[in-house]
């Protein structure tokens, strides 16, 4: 056994917290259960970004992705990043760990993303913790995609979609429930994974000595959630096992931050890193009082908020309030069924108040939410007087920040950048959809009866 941990990520893809230790009774997810039951869970953890590219920018960096120019989603993957910042795997490799993305030997078909929004050469040494020197420990990550759409089906313990519980900002359809228990089931998938995973690494004697973090990149793949700043698109789940010395069977409320991954995995095997850190670790006394979230442009939908978010409150910034929340983004009209459904209902008149705000033409340009007792964020408390000290609070909170970590994503991005990929976007959409038989241009109730076929519903 090596002297020195090894540090094994798990990544979930698109993984909100809905799992059966966190409190969700219609998954069944026993292996990522005793994963919790053997070590500490984090129940406050949101990322930096709800889109891949600029989250997982910001953990492997552990700096905000809006302070290294990589907070536009996939705009950057040809640029190098600043000469001051490093990835993790270079922090531990120069402490002589081998570094690996890791698909798992003939286990793991959809796994091995990075998905980096910048260039670096080599971030990591190999794609297997097998290939590592004998003695030699090492950091791994490893991503199971079975929650990105499209969710892979679990046909062992199929969920009645009738037993689901949806969000109220979410229509009660029969076609947002099947969509929602596909959801589920894709969970119980990667749970068998997880499960095969740590199997591993008790075969191979290494689960004392290996530091399992189970992670997500960002929030759940559904309409208001993902590439949005609510905690449905940022809040994900931060599971640590290091059998005898981080506590077992723990719970903990504190804050934590995408970009505190890092730096916690490194402060546990004793790192001191060699360059500045924006994270710090969850594994200290000190407390992190308020997480810090950015969206920027999608694709070529473009739309900058910013968010801070403390015990109490999410105050949300809307940079650009004149576009709607449901303006046109190619991948969800392609891939989320209750978006189109959502459109067809709301010209029904048949989306209630919890519904039918995100169908807005346009936005306020702040929203403030008391999530104590609105954890869907529904109730905007921005206008109310009785809270305006806490919207102060949290503007001066969130300005600061700005100022602090210098927010590129306040600087207009060049008009023929945004140009070509809106045009990039729509030409995939229209790709896509003829690739189904679709005609690109049919109606939202075309459409929706395609999605209800699609359903078999």
């Amino acid at each position: 056994m090596t002297t020195h941990p090894n540090v094994l990520w798990i990544y979930g893809e698109d993984l909100y917290p809905d799992l059966a230790c966190y409190g969700t009774p219609t998954v069944q997810t026993p292996h990522i259960d005793r994963l919790a039951s053997e070590g500490t869970t984090f129940k406050n953890a949101f990322v930096t970004c709800p889109v891949c590219s600029p989250s997982r920018s910001a953990i492997i960096t552990s700096r905000y992705q809006t302070a290294i120019g990589a907070h536009n989603h996939r705009s950057q993957r040809e640029v190098p990043l600043p000469e001051n910042v490093a990835l993790i795997t270079e922090h531990f490799r120069e402490a002589g760990y081998f570094t690996c993305n890791s698909p798992g030997p003939g286990l793991y078909d959809r796994v091995g993303k990075t998905d980096f929004n910048f260039a670096r050469d080599r971030p990591f040494d190999g794609t297997d913790w097998s290939q590592r020197a004998p003695g030699q420990p090492f950091y791994a990550q490893l991503n199971i995609m079975d929650t990105h759409r499209d969710f892979v089906r679990d046909p062992d313990c199929p969920i009645d979609p009738s037993t689901v519980d949806l969000p109220p900002y979410y229509p009660d359809h029969p076609l947002a429930r099947a969509d929602w228990a596909h959801y589920l089931e894709s969970i119980q998938v990667l749970d068998r994974k997880v499960g095969s995973i740590l199997q591993r690494l008790e075969d191979e004697d290494l689960a004392r000595n290996t530091i399992v973090f189970f992670i997500s990149d960002h929030g759940r793949a559904h309409v208001r959630d993902k590439q949005f700043l609510y905690d449905g698109g940022l809040r994900v789940p931060c599971i640590v096992r290091w059998p005898g010395q981080i506590d077992s069977n723990a719970i903990s409320e504190r804050l934590v931050s995408g970009i505190d991954f890092a730096a916690s995995a490194l402060d546990l095997c004793n790192i001191a890193p060699f360059t500045s850190l924006d994270g710090q670790s969850f594994f200290t006394s000190a407390l992190r009082p308020a997480i810090f979230a950015a969206r920027d442009r999608c694709d070529g939908t473009d739309d900058r908020i910013r968010c801070v978010r403390t015990d109490r409150y999410k105050y949300i910034r809307n940079l650009q309030p004149e576009r709607p929340y449901m303006q046109f983004n190619a991948y969800k009209k392609h891939q989320y069924p209750v978006w189109t459904l959502m459109h067809v209902l709301h010209e029904r008149n048949q989306l209630d108040k919890a519904q039918s705000w995100f169908m807005a033409s346009e936005r306020p340009a702040q929203e403030l939410y008391d999530v104590d007792g609105d954890p869907h964020e529904l109730h905007n408390l921005a206008n109310d007087p009785n809270h305006a000290a806490a919207l102060s609070e949290h503007s001066n909170l969130l300005e600061a920040w700005q100022i602090e970590h210098g927010d590129l994503g306040l600087v207009d991005e060049d008009r023929a950048v945004m140009e070509y990929e809106d045009v990039q976007m729509r030409n995939n959409y229209e790709e896509r959809m003829r690739a189904r038989g679709l005609d690109p241009a049919l109606s939202d109730l075309e459409y929706l009866s395609w999605w209800m076929e699609h359903f078999a519903l």
